[in-house]
């Protein structure tokens, strides 16, 4: 039987891994409490800038709304062009997440109904993200990120259309991802423009307009 003693190294060593793991579990609640935080925040600051528009938003409004303190706000955004590049990363996601979606049952979709949920794919999205088209037009030169959102939609509508006809010539529907796109922007327009009668008339037309471009350039 071995009389050495133990290696006091070792006892140290083991000492630093229990105190590291009480501080990774110490860190684990505080990370989950941080990230319940921004989401208030970025909540808060979805209702603020829906209503105020991002001009006349302000960081303590966005706080107030929150119920937080303006040093708990400043605590994870410095600006408040801070404040909307997260926003706008956070819905630009639910966006993605409803366009793959439509790709993944496009293939199963008659084309007049595909062009029925493109023609109010984007007026639904605003209607669940009322703060989305201010974060994107807000004023001076576009963003990266909004450069990027834009080039990313062309993408995905392009993802739709091949999904939906796998036989098409791809020249032909990277060629019309943008008429779509613009299409589909349209139908916000419209809401912006027209209400009542006349714009249910004007939608039923640019929808009429959409099914027969996506029926003519994708049926066999």
């Amino acid at each position: 039987m071995s009389n050495a003693l133990p290696d006091p190294g070792d006892s140290a060593a083991a000492e630093a891994a229990v105190d590291d793991d009480a501080a990774a579990s110490a860190r684990t609640p505080r990370r989950a409490r941080g990230q319940l935080r921004v989401e208030a925040l970025l909540a808060a600051a979805a209702e603020v800038f829906a209503v105020k528009g991002f001009d006349a938003a302000t960081m303590t409004e966005i706080a107030a709304q929150s119920e937080s303190s303006i040093g708990s706000l400043y605590q994870f955004f410095r600006t408040k062009e801070a404040v909307a590049d997260a926003l706008l990363r956070e819905q630009v996601d639910a966006l993605w997440l409803r366009l793959d979606g439509l790709a993944e049952r496009a293939p199963a979709l008659a084309t007049p109904d595909l062009a029925h949920t493109l023609a109010v794919c984007f007026v639904e999205f605003r209607a669940d993200h009322p703060a989305f088209a201010t974060l994107v037009e807000r004023p001076g030169p576009p963003s990266p990120l909004v450069v990027g959102v834009r080039r990313k939609v062309r993408e995905r509508v392009e993802a739709i259309l091949q999904r939906h006809a796998p036989h098409a010539d791809r020249k032909t529907l990277h060629a019309m991802a943008p008429v779509v796109q613009h299409v589909m922007k349209s139908a916000v327009q419209l809401r912006g423009d027209l209400e009542g009668a006349e714009l249910k008339a004007a939608a039923r037309e640019l929808d009429a307009m959409l099914v027969g471009y996506l029926v003519a350039k994708l049926q066999p």
